[in-house]
C-alpha cells in the first residue's frame, strides 16, 4: 500500500542528476526488500534505513521532501506534518492527499507507480534552491492557515451539533 520500493527507485532515478540522500522511516514487511532493491540498484550508500522512530517530528524538518508514492492513502496525515515543518510532499493522487497538497503550489500530486514523475519532483527541488523555497513556505502555509487546530476544531463541533439536532 505504501510502495516502499518506490521509494528506493525513485531515489536512484534522482541521483543521476543530483546528490540524494533517503531517510526510509518505520518497519514492515517491505523494509528488507527495500534493503535488497537498494543494494541491487547501487544506492544502498544513499539510504538510511532507521526503523520505527517515536519522533518523527525531529527528523521531518531534516528532509528536503517527503516521498509518500502510496497506492492508497487516508487523510495523508504524514504530508501534513510535513507540509507543517515547511517540507513539501512530493505523493500520490490518492485518498485524503488532494485535500492536503495544491499541486505545484505547495507539494507535488503524481500518478501512483509514476517514478519518472516523482523522482523529476525530487530533482526540481533538490536542485532549485528558489523552488524549493516557494514550495516549503507555501507548504507551511496550507498546513498552519488550512489545518490548525483553532480552525479545524470549531469546524468538528458544528458538524456534531448540526448531526445531533437532525436527530
Amino acid at each position: 500500500m505504501k510502495r516502499v520500493l518506490d521509494c528506493i527507485r525513485i531515489l536512484a532515478e534522482a541521483r543521476k542528476q543530483v546528490p540524494a540522500h533517503l531517510l526510509m522511516v518505520g518497519d514492515g514487511p517491505e523494509s528488507s526488500p527495500a534493503e535488497r532493491l537498494a543494494h541491487d540498484l547501487g544506492v544502498d550508500r544513499h539510504v538510511t534505513f532507521l526503523g520505527k522512530q517515536n519522533h518523527v517530528e525531529r527528523l521531518i524538518p531534516q528532509a528536503h521532501a517527503l516521498l509518500m508514492p502510496s497506492e492508497l492513502e487516508g487523510f495523508g496525515l504524514a504530508a501534513l506534518e510535513a507540509m507543517a515543518c515547511g517540507v513539501p510532499a512530493i505523493a500520490t493522487n490518492v485518498g485524503g492527499v488532494p485535500e492536503l497538497v495544491t499541486h505545484g503550489e505547495d507539494g507535488y500530486l503524481e500518478a501512483v507507480g509514476d517514478i519518472a514523475a516523482q523522482s523529476a519532483r525530487v530533482i526540481g527541488l533538490l536542485s532549485d534552491a528558489q523552488l524549493h523555497e516557494r514550495m516549503a513556505k507555501a507548504a507551511r502555509h496550507t498546513a498552519v492557515s488550512r489545518f490548525c487546530t483553532d480552525r479545524i476544531i470549531p469546524l468538528y463541533e458544528k458538524y456534531y451539533e448540526e448531526v445531533m439536532l437532525i436527530n
